[in-house]
């Protein structure tokens, strides 16, 4: 007999369906007669290289205000067998459809179950209610905080919940993101924009497994990847967008890899995703570490010392939070840092990014919207913004420099070589930032730094959001000025088999300090050892030589 009140799952259920929905951005058209349905209990993969118009598409899912603003849509969004069409979030909200954007949109100075039950506070009633209203009754903590420890057990992760946001690494924040939306009574659907994009490759396990069982209980999920090995792994169904176009639907049982990026980037794949690279054997050393702290929230460096050799690729890599990030940011003076480095053998001054800059080192931060991005510029401005402010590059002098005024002409062309170098899709440099989708951002910032020319450019996270055909792309173009032109890099990445692809040497960061330095070429279980801490005894008993931890 059937249990009253249980609602049984019907996988044939529609939750939502799109009818011959299309988006114009002015002349630029980005979503072209766009059909699919979402069922109850089942996982959505999207796929699509960057600009294809997955975002836009949530966008309209959503009720974002930029649709409106644009001049709307074409065609129609059923929720259920409702006909909708949201004029903000907060209606679609109402009728259960959340949403995890790429970017963070937490409040840093909340904790976690703060900012998951954000507006829908548990309050006690008090008798000043009666006479006053509701704005004097008082939060009811023990059960928010149990609200919220619930909600991010339900992903099976072990964050506080009263642990705040400006003290977490980048894998917690997105977690939090996403137990705001399992907290909501009344979610249906569950839009995850790029969810995995922070995270390292045991928290991803972590959330693709939590996304399964959110499937168990009913709820659609779109989920939104350019790790397509996950979408195989997680959806029952994908859909490929390619220039505004749904270009194709499939069971994922009857796709793979290489099929899902032809079918993203309409040419045939090498089943190599890169080629093949010689290992650079300078023994100059160009960058010498001793000591190294960063006092970065959720990433601290306690005591980092190692070298990067002249025209090498070092890679960083380790879990979250155990401060491969807190590195470069500490070296180019973004976090208070302390310690010894030297490049070209003369001190480095820490906590002074702009005397860094012009000792020839360059950054790409991990955060393109805080910190790489001037949003409300154009990209014109974005690219050349520190070449300008810090080495007076592309500036026109007159009376022996008194007066100094921006060579627009010269921007402009630098700006239409990186967006060719880098395929940058845009509608010119004329365009602002905050109007690109997320990897097209993330191709301004890396063009941003090779616009100053750097002798050791460090580079965090640099396929950050960026779809397989444009992560070969910027890999290949890093690669290309490592070995080309000479330029040192260290680069940090939560993928590990992306940092064996590119890379000379790789670094693993374990509680703030170095666990143990392999060649790229090592066995991914020998790096897997140093990510789990089992390199402790190497680190405290060995020492690192040409690459390699060797005990003593």
């Amino acid at each position: 007999m059937q249990t009253p009140n249980v609602k049984v799952m019907d996988k044939n259920a529609v939750l939502l369906r799109c009818e011959h929905i299309s988006k114009s951005f002015y002349d630029n058209r980005v979503l072209d007669d766009i059909n699919f349905e979402l069922r109850e209990g089942e996982i959505l993969g999207l796929v699509g290289e960057n600009g294809a118009g997955k975002s836009t598409l949530m966008k309209i899912l959503f009720g974002m205000s930029v649709i409106a603003q644009t001049g709307g849509y074409e065609g129609t969004v059923y929720v259920g067998d409702k006909p909708v069409k949201f004029d903000s979030p907060f209606e679609a909200l109402e009728e259960g459809i959340g949403m995890v954007h790429q970017e963070f949109s937490l409040i840093p100075g909340f904790t976690a179950t703060e900012n998951i039950l954000l507006n829908r506070e548990v309050t006690h009633h008090n008798f000043l209610v009666e006479a006053f209203g509701e704005r004097l009754s008082t939060l009811n903590m023990p059960e928010m905080i149990e609200r919220g420890d619930k909600a991010l057990n339900t992903l099976g992760v072990a964050i506080s919940p009263q642990m705040l946001i400006a003290e977490m690494p980048i894998g917690h924040k997105q977690f939090t993101e996403i137990a705001r939306e399992v907290d909501r009574q009344n979610t249906k659907i569950i839009i995850l924009d790029e969810p995995t994009a922070v995270l390292t490759e045991t928290e991803a396990d972590v959330l693709l497994s939590s996304l399964k069982k959110l499937a168990e209980k009913g709820i659609g999920i779109i989920f939104i990847s350019h790790r397509l090995q996950e979408i195989l792994e997680v959806a029952d169904r994908i859909i490929v967008l390619r220039d505004g176009n749904l270009v194709k639907e499939v069971d994922a049982a009857h796709a793979d890899v290489i099929k899902i990026a032809e079918w993203m980037v309409g040419r045939k794949m090498d089943a190599s995703a890169f080629a093949d690279k010689d290992v650079n054997t300078n023994p100059e050393v160009l960058l010498e570490v001793k000591n190294l702290w960063v006092d970065m929230p959720g990433e601290t460096v306690r005591d980092v010392s190692f070298e990067v050799h002249r025209g090498e690729i070092l890679g960083i890599g380790g879990l979250a939070g155990q401060g491969k990030i807190g590195i470069p940011n500490g070296i180019m003076g973004l976090f208070p840092a302390g310690g010894i480095v030297k490049f070209r053998d003369e001190v480095v001054p820490l906590n002074n990014p702009r005397q860094v800059l012009n000792l020839g080192m360059a950054f790409v931060s991990e955060d393109r919207r805080g910190v790489g991005l001037l949003l409300e510029e154009t990209l014109d401005w974005n690219i050349s913004f520190t070449a300008v402010q810090v080495k007076e590059w592309y500036v026109k002098k007159y009376l022996g420099g008194l007066i100094k005024w921006r060579d627009d002409a010269a921007i402009r062309q630098l700006t239409s070589e990186y967006i060719k170098t880098f395929d940058i899709k845009c509608l010119g440099g004329h365009q602002l930032a905050q109007e690109l989708s997320g990897g097209n951002q993330q191709k301004v910032c890396l063009a941003k730094a090779f616009a100053l020319k750097p002798e050791l450019l460090f580079v965090s996270e640099p396929t950050r959001g960026i779809d397989v055909g444009a992560k070969k792309l910027v890999l290949d173009t890093i690669r290309n000025s490592n070995r080309e032109r000479g330029m040192t890099i260290v680069m940090t990445s939560s993928e590990l088999e992306e940092l064996r692809s590119v890379c000379d040497r790789i670094m693993i960061v374990d509680e703030g300090r170095v666990a143990g330095i392999l060649p790229a070429t090592a066995p991914s279980t020998e790096f897997g050892l140093l990510m789990l801490g089992t390199g402790e005894t190497d680190r405290r008993e060995g020492e690192i030589h040409n690459g390699k931890v060797k005990t003593k």
